[in-house]
């Protein structure tokens, strides 16, 4: 009776909460858009209309989202949806300021992006569902991969860009995106099924690993490597391994395998930096971008110069200069953030990430194996891609050309992460909103 009695206090908290805290945190979040539109507005006096149009958008997706949520989810987590909408937001404000020519369509995918996120928040049956479908998610995202490989394109139209989209038309789709989540289901499952038998053999010291715990490091490998040879894609193929990796580790706690595929992992950076001048390129730009400022290393260069000019408090939105940045609207988003919003707008947006995974993993706590190791995948699949990206940006790692999670430009970016945000809610509600049967 205590411990029911604890619950039911832990699900009050939580429900008042969602229903106090939740409409603060957006409301405060609404706050700094508006500051921030009125500034633009004042600084650029042409983008005063289309700004706040944009914000009054991002405001109803807020409220609608939220509303639905305390009627069709209630005792999920309180923070995770509001922080999410204050990166989108903040996101959507910057590319106002610095490719206006792609705020309105990435308004429309926040539209799309929020809808679907409130469908995979709401769903009941879904976590059991993606356990159940788990080898057709796997296949399906192979598919995608293939077809992105056999008939990939570029938007851009520039001869040797890397393929990475699928086109119908006028309208492009990046597959490596929901493939990401694909393969987090069916790993977290496939490790779930496995739970008991990976964990005694780590209970068993000196035990060499049998062939279904090493088996998935190897596919996951080969996997990773299939995307970074096909598709020059290094950002992706890191994404991929790093995740499971991590995954496997989670489950299993061998920490040989951790070694083992980091191993693997440096050998096929090396192989990589070997035979593909892409890769190569950004590992010399990495290690010394100065030698060639004004070619190859152009964009680190530009971005370094950014944030050193950002400061502390920064320039101000509308004062810097971060176009001078190409793709500044995409990859490099974050580096117009730190010189218009300076040290205080870095530690800000890196803690609202931090504060999203730390609370994807504390609500994994109490789950069954699969739910909770899918918590621990969605979690670390946003925490490696935001370390990629502003990692390269701030030259701490090679850059890969990942985006950065909520305030990229990109709507095959947005939709995923927002599908994956929420799954996280979902699981946030705890065991007995997971429809598993008893």
């Amino acid at each position: 009776m205590r411990a029911g009695s604890l619950e039911a206090d832990s699900f009050e908290k939580r429900r008042w909460h969602q229903n106090r805290l939740e409409p603060l945190l957006l409301a405060l979040s609404f706050v700094f858009l508006a500051l921030n539109a009125a500034a633009l507005s004042i600084a650029q006096p042409e983008r005063d209309s289309s700004v706040w149009l944009v914000v009054a958008v991002w405001l109803v997706c807020a409220v609608a989202g939220s509303t639905l949520l305390r009627r069709t989810l209630t005792h999920c987590d309180p923070f995770i949806f509001p922080v999410t909408m204050f990166l989108s937001g903040w996101g959507l404000i910057i590319i106002e300021r610095v490719a206006p020519n792609f705020a309105a369509r990435q308004t429309i995918w926040l539209a799309l992006a929020v809808i679907l996120m409130i469908a995979t928040a709401g769903f009941p049956r879904l976590i059991v569902l993606l356990r159940q479908y788990r080898y057709t998610l796997l296949f399906g995202g192979l598919a995608l991969l293939v077809a992105t490989i056999r008939f990939g394109s570029n938007p851009s139209g520039i001869s040797g860009a890397p393929a990475l989209w699928l086109s119908l038309g006028d309208f492009y789709f990046q597959p490596s995106e929901p493939l990401k989540i694909m393969l987090v289901v069916f790993l977290a499952s496939y490790l779930a099924e496995q739970y008991a038998v990976v964990r005694v053999e780590h209970a068993a010291f000196g035990k060499t690993p049998t062939p279904r715990v090493v088996g998935p490091v190897l596919l996951m490998w080969g996997l990773s490597v299939i995307v970074l040879v096909w598709q020059r894609d290094l950002g992706t193929a890191a994404i991929f391994f790093l995740v499971f990796l991590t995954l496997v580790y989670v489950a299993s706690g061998q920490l040989r395998l951790l070694i083992g595929g980091s191993i693997l992992a440096l050998a096929a950076g090396a192989a990589a930096y070997i035979l593909f001048g892409v890769v190569r390129l950004r590992v010399d730009a990495w290690l010394n971008p100065w030698l060639e400022a004004d070619g190859r290393a152009y964009q680190i260069v530009q971005s370094l110069i950014a944030v050193a000019s950002g400061g502390v408090f920064g320039q101000g939105i509308g004062q810097g200069s971060p176009t001078y940045i190409p793709v500044i609207h995409s990859d490099f988003i974050f580096a117009a953030l730190a010189e218009e919003w300076g040290l205080v707008g870095i530690v800000t947006a890196l803690f609202c990430f931090a504060l999203i995974c730390m609370r994807g993993l504390r609500n994994t706590v109490e789950l069954r194996p699969f739910p909770a190791l899918l918590g621990v995948g969605l979690s670390a699949l946003l925490a490696i891609q935001g370390f990629l990206i502003i990692g390269g940006v701030l030259k701490v790692v090679p850059l890969t050309g990942v985006t950065v999670p909520f305030m990229s430009y990109g709507g095959s970016s947005l939709i995923t992460n927002f599908v994956l945000i929420g799954l996280m809610l979902r699981l946030s509600a705890g065991e007995q909103a997971l429809a598993f049967p008893a």
